[in-house]
């Protein structure tokens, strides 16, 4: 057998990345940033108000309290998107939004919750009855966030709402991201049928192409093949050149890749190589370099959501150029034990609770039940061959 870490070595070392392009935000979701993204404005891009109430200068309210209250003539009104800066002098103030623009008079807010009427008696006097903390209270400065010019998200990064709102708000309204890669899911079995179709003996409802393919679009990829094929070789072949003529990047196969008699990718699939893998679930694997790059992974369903995880995911988020290709990693308690198999890398479903986490199913690669139990995997390592209840444990996180 060879390690996990050779097996995903060769791996990557066969990826190549994708093409990269110019999208309006709106298109970017989920894609991978290729060109980092500096700041087009400074954040915020003026001095504004951080509440709603009134803009005055601090010396004229410096000594308010509930016992001496402090009375300004009100002389403007700015809402948000005002493009006024009315003056005032001492003893007057400008009624102000949350976002306008400070007016050049003014060094410090006055909420409304610090005035006798508040809003509701805001548009003559205003009575201040408790002072601000200092000078410059409740005011955004010009470029306290971030300058014009500075990088605000790094090449290599995952665009979510998060990142796509402050690009916007920096006043960028393209980015340059990966082309997400062309993903074919291929499931293999005389004995699959779909889900929800009536079974005789021997059949199974088909559930791997849902699985990697779901798990190939978390990894920001477009499926444009999701299928089932018997165990024909020449089916299998014809799948696999459509795919590859519909311009496919990576082909996916479940199935097939044991040492069973009628193992349809090993004996169709010439270009690739399989070998066995120290790990569990999962140990043998197919893999081919080129274009596409074709993955033969398992057929039982936690031993080819396992593989996805490790071979194939880091796989596809390196052709889009992702900086970290690899899941947040945790320690955590075992609140029960469990046996691991010697020689080998164990990947088991688990389930993460506030005490730590314990098994998501009995052990074993068939188990597709305990995977919707599972929020990641505990991964043992080479030389533990059993977990105790209290034993510190690697955790891989789904999210």
């Amino acid at each position: 057998m060879i390690t996990v870490e050779q097996h995903q070595q060769a791996i990557l070392a066969a990826v190549r990345p994708l093409d990269r392009h110019t999208v309006p935000l709106s298109d970017a979701l989920g894609t991978t940033l290729r060109i980092a993204v500096h700041a087009a404005v400074d954040l915020p891009l003026f001095d504004n108000s951080a509440m709603d109430g009134f803009a005055v200068r601090f010396a004229d309210v410096a000594a308010a309290s509930a016992a001496s209250p402090v009375s300004l003539r009100v002389v403007a009104d700015l809402p948000a998107g005002s493009a006024l800066d009315p003056p005032f002098g001492p003893g007057e103030a400008v009624r102000i939004m949350t976002g306008a623009p400070l007016p050049a008079s003014a060094d410090t807010v006055v909420p409304f919750e610090a005035t006798v009427g508040g809003l509701a008696d805001s548009l003559r006097i205003a009575q201040v009855v408790e002072a601000p903390r200092d000078i410059g209270a409740h005011i955004r400065r010009r470029g306290e966030d971030c300058t014009a010019g500075t990088e605000l998200v790094p090449a290599g990064v995952e665009l979510g709402p998060l990142q796509l709102s402050a690009i916007a708000a920096a006043g960028v309204a393209e980015v340059t991201v990966s082309r997400r890669p062309r993903v074919a899911v291929i499931a293999t079995g005389d004995e699959l049928v779909p889900a929800g179709s009536p079974l005789r003996r021997g059949q199974i409802p088909e559930s791997n192409s849902l699985l990697l393919a779901s798990l190939a679009r978390q990894a920001g990829a477009d499926v444009i093949t999701q299928t089932t094929v018997g165990d024909v070789d020449a089916d299998l072949r014809s799948a696999i050149a459509a795919a590859a003529a519909d311009g496919a990047d990576a082909i996916i196969t479940s199935g097939g890749v044991s040492a069973g008699a009628f193992e349809v990718v090993k004996t169709s699939v010439s270009e690739m190589t399989f070998v066995q893998v120290a790990i569990q679930p999962g140990r043998p694997q197919g893999f081919a370099a080129g274009d596409p790059l074709m993955f033969g992974l398992p057929g039982n369903p936690v031993s080819a959501a396992v593989s996805f995880e490790v071979f194939v995911r880091p796989a596809l988020l390196a052709m889009q150029g992702r900086t970290h290709i690899d899941r947040r990693m945790l320690r955590l308690p075992a609140t029960e034990g469990w046996r691991s198999p010697h020689g080998r890398t164990q990947y088991l479903p688990i389930v993460v609770t506030d005490g730590g986490v314990a098994p998501a199913t009995d052990r074993g690669s068939h188990r597709a039940g305990g995977l919707a139990r599972a929020g990641g995997y505990a991964v043992v390592p080479v030389g533990t061959d059993e977990i105790r209840p209290g034993d510190t444990v690697e955790v891989m996180l789904f999210s």
